[in-house]
């Protein structure tokens, strides 16, 4: 998703558990609970600044991106090679997509072809999971 804030490099939160490599780990298991918090812990997110994001699983043809947005804060249009799911997990955010809008409280899953345009908008402060998914390596970043 272009325009996210960067990864800060950090100790995984309490409540992650990994076997092998970082991010790349043939099992890797989240508390979501705590990775919410440690991001709101983060420099990005206590500079007041719209957004924060930390990828959690990056694999070649799959990655999956926490991501928390304030109140109001709204990610420019763009688009992506892969295929998304956008789940919020907390709050409620906005898709605007091309002939309409899709409202995604808490709970909610969407998901989008390649390519398609979309923004995000927060209508409330939320938390929600990007799974990004290529159809083959030549078509990942």
């Amino acid at each position: 998703m272009a325009g996210h804030i960067p990864d800060e490099p950090r100790p995984r939160p309490v409540g992650h558990e990994q076997i092998g490599d970082q991010l790349q780990a043939p099992i890797l298991r989240f508390h979501l609970a705590a990775e919410i918090d440690h991001l709101h812990q983060q420099s990005a997110w206590q500079r007041a600044r719209g957004q924060s994001s930390t990828t959690l699983v990056k694999h070649p043809d799959l990655r999956v991106i926490l991501v928390a947005m304030r109140q109001g804060e709204r990610m420019a249009q763009h688009r992506t090679a892969a295929r998304i799911a956008v789940q919020t997990l907390s709050g409620h955010i906005r898709m605007h997509l091309p002939g309409g809008s899709q409202d995604l409280p808490a709970g909610h899953l969407l998901v989008l072809d390649r390519e398609m345009h979309h923004d995000v908008e927060a209508l409330e402060e939320s938390a929600f999971l990007l799974t990004m998914a290529w159809p083959s390596q030549e078509d990942c970043p």
